[in-house]
């Protein structure tokens, strides 16, 4: 039952949309319909007002962070474990919110605060290979997806597959893989947006 209700404290975390709340408070378009589409850092960015994208990314990143690390703290006993439920349900809120109708963003940031929240090692690792895809190929998609596939891989490293952590990162790179499917078709027929292009490019 405790980790039923983390489960569930998490995803409500999870659902606040960082993406939709700054960009009302700073009166930009509702980020669901531009752009990509997706209510997120990269898709704020496109408005041309970094500083909303950025508040974007920290609160997004902020709270799959706080909700990993309020279950471990919450459940000291089982903390492995109730981290590793609370990491993939804020992935889910954030995907799939329940205060925004259920349009939610595609997981990257709220996944990085996770990572940082189960292990620092793990995170900056991710992080590391986000920025070199990014900075080299320009495609933040490309980043996610190929971050996610090394996340998995770093987690074995640092853990083993029987632990609860390695699970939790396992089913994320699914979930941030699923999300972005349609980006991989634009990919794979060159029509994705890169870094830094304007709404509605």
């Amino acid at each position: 039952m405790a980790l039923l209700i983390a489960a569930v404290a998490a995803y409500l975390i999870g659902s606040v949309s960082f993406a939709v709340i700054v960009s009302r408070a700073f009166r930009l378009p509702d980020p669901r319909e531009y752009g990509s589409g997706n209510p997120g850092a990269t898709n704020v960015l496109r408005s041309g007002r970094k500083s909303a994208a950025a508040l974007t990314l920290l609160g997004d990143c902020a709270k799959g962070w706080i909700a990993v690390y309020a279950a471990g703290q919450a459940l000291p006993e089982v903390a492995a474990m109730a981290a590793a439920v609370a990491a993939v349900a804020v992935i889910l809120g954030h995907m799939y919110p329940v205060f925004h109708a259920f349009r939610g963003g595609k997981g990257v940031a709220t996944a990085l605060g996770v990572l940082l929240a189960l292990n620092w090692i793990l995170a900056l690792g991710t992080l590391a290979t986000w920025i070199t895809i990014a900075v080299f190929f320009r495609y933040s998609s490309l980043a996610a997806l190929l971050s996610a596939l090394f996340a998995v891989f770093f987690a074995l490293i640092l853990f083993n597959a029987a632990h609860p952590f390695f699970a939790a990162v396992a089913v994320i790179a699914v979930l941030l893989v699923w999300r972005h499917r349609s980006n991989i078709r634009n990919l794979m027929a060159g029509k994705e947006s890169r870094l830094g292009a304007k709404a509605g490019n």
